[in-house]
């Protein structure tokens, strides 16, 4: 009785732990968001673009020959970017060629 009561209150302070860490988690994303727009802002108003990182260049090039696949594993060697993110740079890099 003793090892089950003890079990218990070690899942319950386990599940207590992990809801306490996916809010705090998910009160640091909502925070970046709101800082990436912020600065959006900022650099909207003064006029400033993000400059393109170095090595484009290598992944414009393996778009035209239809290598997308390779295209999007180079842009995300070059930024670090997730897989979504840097799939949706690379098909807007296609879509902007063939425009």
């Amino acid at each position: 009785m003793n090892m089950l009561f003890l079990l218990l209150a070690l899942l319950a302070t386990a599940g207590w732990i992990t809801s306490t860490v996916t809010l705090r988690m998910r009160a640091l994303e909502d925070r970046a968001d709101r800082l990436e727009r912020r600065l959006g802002l900022v650099l909207d108003h003064f006029g400033i673009e993000e400059p393109e990182p170095a090595g484009l260049d290598d992944v414009r090039a393996l778009v035209r020959d239809g290598r997308t696949v390779s295209a999007i594993k180079r842009y995300r060697e070059i930024t670090g970017a997730g897989l979504v993110d840097a799939k949706r740079a690379v098909e807007a890099l296609d879509v902007s060629r063939r425009a």
